[in-house]
């Protein structure tokens, strides 16, 4: 039975006693709706889960939210607060529990000058640049960050899985992305010095995507959820190297309520994949469906409820 602590925000009444609903008659659309119904294994007191105003982000915290009511917790949604200057004291003070982040970018929020690019190292790095009171979770396998990739055909053609295998490509490589791009530490000189690939730049901006799948250009930074990666049928090159500030979506959690929900949320992160993120993005972008819709199907899919 798992018993939330009370940290002394905000208790909930007396724990109803009765039978378990349908989570999917429980979850709410609304993500201001407390939307927990307490199944009786629960505690009294509330897990408030916070997201970005960014629908991925939100998504996931819906799935949060879902799989602490299926285990017999009450949570309450806040949803929708905005970026990190907003949330984060929030967390810090104990108000937000759980909140659904990335590993590069929150590593460096609280450490500017870090030089972790991969994954572990970054996961690592952060575990020990958190403020007193927080703490992370497992890492999903998911990102959302930059990336390079190139349309499935061109990938068939040469073989390409990785950023190394640039470097076999016979042909001009044309790389298409923001104008700042051609700057950035991972642009056109990062390829060169960490893979040995030479490529043109080209200032695509907005129409980078569809630059490549014309052709105007053969690679494209894209970020590694855009829907698009599955709607145009794209492949994002592996970065074994660490060209990229790697961030992978990861649990952020007040330390003190961590062991006691993270056998239900690492779960959840080690059943997100980076295909599995950009699936549930089309869900939202595409297919328009709902949040709590698209997490309970999900859950479900994954047998996690």
């Amino acid at each position: 039975m798992f018993t939330a602590r009370n940290k002394g925000r905000l208790a909930l009444g007396a724990v109803v006693v009765g039978a378990a609903l349908a989570l999917s008659g429980c979850a709410s659309g609304d993500p201001l709706d407390s939307g927990g119904t307490d199944t009786g294994s629960g505690s009294s007191d509330t897990i408030v889960i916070g997201s970005q105003a960014y629908y991925s982000n939100e998504i996931i915290a819906e799935i949060y939210a879902q799989a602490l009511e299926n285990a017999g917790y009450t949570v309450e949604r806040n949803f929708n607060i905005g970026q990190r200057d907003a949330y984060l004291p929030s967390l810090e003070d104990g108000t937000i529990d759980l909140f659904p982040e990335y590993t590069g970018n929150l590593l460096q929020y609280y450490e500017p000058d870090t030089t972790a690019t991969t994954s572990d190292d970054v996961y690592a790095a952060l575990k020990d640049a958190l403020p007193d009171g927080l703490t992370v979770l497992d890492q999903s396998p998911a990102t959302d960050q930059d990336s390079y990739n190139v349309t499935k055909a061109f990938a068939d053609q040469y073989g390409l899985t990785s950023l190394d295998d640039l470097a076999s490509v016979d042909v001009p490589l044309i790389l298409g992305g923001a104008p700042e791009l051609e700057e950035r530490p991972y642009g056109p000189t990062g390829l060169k010095s960490l893979y040995g690939v030479d490529v043109q730049f080209q200032a695509t901006g907005d129409t980078t995507v569809e630059d490549l799948v014309a052709g105007t250009v053969n690679i494209a930074n894209v970020y590694s959820a855009d829907p698009r990666i599955q709607t145009e049928d794209l492949v994002t090159l592996d970065d074994p190297k660490g060209l990229f500030l790697a961030s992978n979506v990861v649990p952020l959690v007040n330390a003190d309520i961590a062991d006691e929900i993270a056998d239900i949320i690492n779960a959840v992160s080690a059943k997100l994949t980076p295909a599995g993120l950009i699936a549930l993005n089309v869900r939202s972008t595409v297919d328009q469906k709902s949040t709590d819709a698209i997490a309970t199907q999900w859950l479900n899919g994954q047998g996690l409820i």
